[in-house]
């Protein structure tokens, strides 16, 4: 019989994050945790992708800089591996011509650093309720 922790992470969505900066990423895991997320972080794109489990998630958060792939190039990464959920870009460097682009990719949303917990949080809801 499962543990009451397991059935509570089963009910929870599942958001991928991929934030390069371990101190942001644990913060943003921490938070989500605590808005009833079922988070799995990764340091790196390419981390992210070697996961089989990824098709099954809720929402993909990603930073727009990552040291291997760009958020876009791994936005179309998981498309092209079958994943069609939400995403969510985020970015310390957003413009209205990276807005544009991140709409025309299909992110659902860019959000901007530094991060404001509620706005990634009712962005959250949005997306994946």
């Amino acid at each position: 019989m499962p543990h009451r922790n397991q059935l509570e992470a089963a009910a929870r969505p599942r958001i991928l994050l991929v934030e390069d900066d371990p101190a942001v990423r644990r913060s943003l895991q921490l938070m989500l945790h605590g808005k009833c997320y079922d988070v799995r972080s990764y340091a790196s794109g390419v981390a992210l992708l070697a996961d089989p489990t990824v098709t099954d998630a809720a929402c993909f958060v990603t930073d727009y800089r990552l040291p291997d792939l760009d958020g876009f190039e791994l936005l179309r990464a998981m498309r092209e591996g079958g994943w069609s959920g939400p995403s969510v870009l985020v970015t310390a460097f957003n413009s209205e011509l990276l807005s544009e682009r991140a709409e025309a990719a299909g992110f659902s949303a860019v959000v901007e650093k530094p991060l404001h917990e509620r706005s990634l949080a009712e962005i959250l809801n949005r997306v994946v309720t």
